[in-house]
This record gives C-alpha cells, structure tokens and sequence, in this order.
C-alpha cells in the first residue's frame, strides 16, 4: 500500500474515532459510537499491516494473535463490576508502550538527524518518556487502589508537596542536561535519571489521592494516556496516533474537568491530594453516632405500594452485587402499578464516569428514567421514597452540613429531603472515601441490611 493510501485510510480512521466519541456523548447513540470506534480502529490496523514499514510479518501476526487473544479473553472474563480496574490497568499499558518507543527512538541509529530536527526529535522523545512513564505507574497504582490491594485512603508524606516539586525541577534541569547531550551515550544517563522520577512521580502523586477522587484519577490517568499515545505519534511520524492522542488526551481532560466541576474541586487540588485528607472538623460528622431504624422487605414493599413517586440511587454497591437486573424488574413492577420511577445518578457515583448508566442500560432499564444530579434534586423534596441501593458518599449530608468533613463542598443527591429514604447496604459501615454518612441516622432513613440482590429480589417477590 503507497503512501498515500496510508494517509487517506489514516484520515478515514480519524473521522471514525472522531465520530465515535461524538456517539459515546448520549446513551442513545453510544452503540453507534462504539461501532464507528471499531470500524477506525479496524481501518487503522489494516494500513499499518500493509505498509511498507513492516520488516517482519511473522513477528507481527504472532504479537497480534497473542494481544489480541488477551484482550479477548479479559472482556469475556472481566465483568462490569471491575470494568474501572481493567480501564485503568489498559492505561498502564499505554504508558508503557510510550516509554519503551521512546527509549527505541532514542537508540534507533538509522535515521540521523542534525541541528533543530535533532532538538525537536529529542524534545519529542523526552516528553513522551515523561508522561509514558507517570501514567505507567499511577495507573498501576490506581488499579491497586481501585481492586482493594492498596488502601483507599490518601498517602499524606510530610513535605509532599516540596517532594513533587523537587522532582519537577529536577526533571526540567535533567532535560536541559539531555537535549545539550553531544551523543546517545551521555544522554542516557539524564534520560534514565528523569524516567526514575517520573515513575515515583506516577506512584505518589496516586498514592496521595483519596477514594472519593478515583472517578477523577480515572478521567485524568485515561488523558495522560492520550497525550502518551500523541508523543509516541511524533515520535514516529505517525499523524494517526497524533490525531487519536490527541482526541483522547483532550476527551480526557475535558472529563476529569467536568467530574472536578460536580464534586465543586479543582483539578489541582485533586492532583495535590484529593478527598480525605483530614481536617478539623467543628461538628464533629466524623465520629456521627446515634439511632438507626432497620426495616425489612415487607415494609418496604408496603412503603413502595402507597408511593406515587420513586426515585432509585445507584452505587457501587449494587454493581458488586450484580444488583442491575432485579432492580430493572423491581422498576418495571412499580411503572406497572403506576409509580412515576426515576433514577439518580451521580457524576461520581461507582468508580469511573458513566459507570452506572452502563449498568442500567445492561439491565434493560429506559434511558429517559435515568437522570443526572442536576436534573433531579430539585424534585427530591417531592419524593415519596428514595431507594439508596449500595450508595454512601454521594448522598452524605456532610457535604453540606460540615464544613470540616473531608467531603465538604461536594455537591451530593438531597436524598433526605424525600419523604421516606431506604437504604440497602450490608452494614453500617462508611464508603469509599472513608467518611461517616449522617444520613444513616436521620429520623425518615431506613436501613435496609442486606446484599442488594438479595433485597431487591425480596423487594420483587414482597410486590408481586
């Protein structure tokens, strides 16, 4: 295939990605938006294959087999419930690739190149490497942090941020040492250096970020990947994966800016530490006590019967449970008798964007039901009952009411302005970010304890 077949199937995979995020931006075309992704992405393999860059296409068919085995195995086995662990251990891998390419490019002896070409190919391989290697490591650690093998809560080291700003200097002074660097040999050492950094860089700069910001971290670490991709694009002179890293770097930015604007943060803020550092609190939320009232499945059967107006809240807890599909039927029960159901999702609720709006939409539940923060908080104090199924920092009044919690500031879903609030979960105990939700022991709060499954199915069974 010439050259310039390569470079009109280029532009043709770009269109297809370009119009593949403009279908993934609605729920009703997002089945669209992924075809037209995969139709880009076929088109883009293609012309790579048959290009006059392949030296051997026996190593190539082998590597394409083995990844593309893998990734077929993963999606079969990866259920949705760990579908953030998976995205963020899939960006490890990018930054992985632009770390090696860059050290390729760096070594690769056959192209010589003088003068301000030699500058900009360099300046091109040191950033690659730099942002290779930090999206490398925090999204390792991301995806520690998100299976429940690393703690959720924020590593404080004392002096952090005179840490992280060392290690910025230091890498603008190592890349200074690099680019003067008269040949390969002297300037691997500068290279080596920085690369050593920026991987430290990646695991404390995640390390430091609480639980409540994961969603945040997900949309940033899926960015960095994005300008990774773009850098190896420069790197090797291929316009597709500058166009493809930068649609998804800025995607990506665009995202983590939205999700910061819902949870009223700054992206710097998150980045120097997020969510649960400790503060002094004045009122005390963190150590809330008092008087919860349990209740059953038949109560709330009873409850659900006389409402005229429900609203379900989603959480991760009803993603672990694989909750998704009794709750489907437990809305379609209720739209049967008449009960106007909505449900209310916060921009943070799970662990990455968009995460239960997949759920539902896997379980079959209507998209024009589904509503966002925003849309449906006004209409909470109108609410008969609100059924918080695996929810917990999203709906924590301390958000509002304290001014010391760790979540202060956090725009959250009103729940207790409803007239009855039912919250499944399986114990008392507090949410992600590690904070304690005074919504447990309000006078219209019902616990319902339990696996969500479980009650929900009971909740199904009890109206039929």
């Amino acid at each position: 295939m010439n050259a310039g077949m390569i470079t009109a199937a280029y532009i043709a995979a770009s269109i297809c990605f370009i119009l593949s995020l403009g279908g993934l931006s609605a729920q009703k075309s997002s089945r669209r938006g992924n075809m037209f992704g995969m139709i880009g992405m076929a088109i883009a393999i293609i012309a790579t294959v048959a290009s006059d860059n392949v030296s051997s296409y026996t190593l190539l068919i082998v590597l394409m087999v083995v990844g593309g085995g893998i990734g077929a195995i993963l999606a079969n086995r990866v259920e949705m419930t760990s579908m953030p662990q998976l995205v963020a251990i899939l960006h490890s891998f990018v930054g992985l690739a632009a770390t090696l390419v860059g050290f390729a490019s760096y070594l690769d002896h056959s192209v010589v190149l003088q003068g301000a070409e030699k500058t900009i190919h360099n300046i091109e391989v040191y950033i690659g490497i730099l942002i290779g290697a930090v999206t490398f490591t925090g999204s390792v650690i991301a995806f520690g942090k998100l299976q429940g093998v690393i703690g959720s809560k924020p590593l404080m080291l004392p002096g952090r941020h005179v840490f992280n700003a060392a290690i910025g200097v230091a890498c603008i002074y190592l890349g200074y040492v690099f680019l003067g660097a008269e040949n390969t040999s002297i300037g691997m050492t500068p290279l080596l250096f920085m690369t050593a950094l920026a991987l430290i860089f990646g695991i404390h700069m995640v390390m430091a970020i609480g639980g409540a910001d994961m969603p945040v971290v997900i949309s940033m670490l899926n960015s960095y990947s994005g300008w990774a991709a773009a850098a190896t694009g420069f790197m090797l002179s291929n316009d597709l994966l500058i166009i493809t890293g930068a649609l998804v770097g800025s995607s990506g930015a665009i995202l983590s800016y939205i999700m910061c604007k819902a949870m009223n943060r700054k992206f710097f803020s998150v980045i120097m530490g997020g969510f649960g550092t400790p503060k002094a609190s004045s009122s005390g939320a963190a150590a809330q006590t008092g008087e919860h009232t349990a209740t059953n499945a038949d109560e709330t059967a009873e409850l659900l019967r006389d409402a005229k107006s429900v609203v379900i809240v989603p959480g991760y807890g009803m993603a672990v449970a694989h909750a998704q599909h009794p709750v489907s039927e437990l809305t379609r029960l209720l739209r049967d008798r008449g009960v106007n159901v909505r449900f209310a999702i916060h921009p943070v609720a799970g662990r990455m964007p968009g995460h239960m709006n997949v759920l539902l939409a896997e379980a079959k539940v209507p998209y024009d039901i589904v509503l966002e923060m925003d849309e449906i908080n006004d209409d909470l104090p109108d609410t008969d009952v609100v059924v918080v199924i695996g929810a917990n920092d999203t709906v924590n009044p301390s958000a509002m009411d304290d001014p010391g919690s760790p979540i202060a500031g956090m725009p959250v879903l009103e729940v207790w302005k409803a007239g009855t609030v039912i919250i499944s979960k399986r114990s008392m105990a507090v949410g992600y970010a590690g904070v304690e939700n005074p919504l447990f022991f309000k006078e219209n709060s019902k616990m319902l304890f339990g696996d969500a499954k479980k009650s929900v199915d009971e909740l199904v069974s009890a109206l039929k």
